[in-house]
């Protein structure tokens, strides 16, 4: 499907906020494990360690699904956030309709797969 200029935009913005919201869970995770350690649960070497691992862990998804984007990926990136819960439909309300459409659609055909 080729985007118009203004869905291209809306896209960059769609991206975007799931970008955000990657930065956010991976922020909880580490915070999570931060707090095991300040109750005395895990030591420090092994607080370092999972912090660094999640971290680690973090960026190369992130890296792997932002990285480099260019117009050609705007939809498949979209749709990989909705498939993963970081965007939902009420996030896609700025695109077109023909767009809204085509990304419900993509979506529902491949969560058919996943279950």
């Amino acid at each position: 499907m080729e985007l118009t200029k203004r869905d291209k935009k809306v896209a960059r913005e769609v991206i975007e906020k799931g970008l955000q919201r990657e930065f956010e869970n991976g922020l909880s995770k580490t915070e999570e494990i931060l707090l095991k350690w300040r109750k005395g649960i895990n030591d420090s070497s092994a607080t370092y360690h999972a912090v660094y691992k999640h971290i680690k862990s973090v960026d190369k998804q992130i890296a792997l699904w932002y990285d480099n984007i260019t117009g050609s990926r705007y939809l498949l990136t979209i749709t990989y956030q909705m498939l993963d819960d970081i965007i939902h439909e009420e996030d896609l309300i700025d695109f077109s309709e023909e767009v809204q459409l085509y990304l419900k659609q993509v979506v529902e055909n491949l969560s058919k797969f996943q279950d």
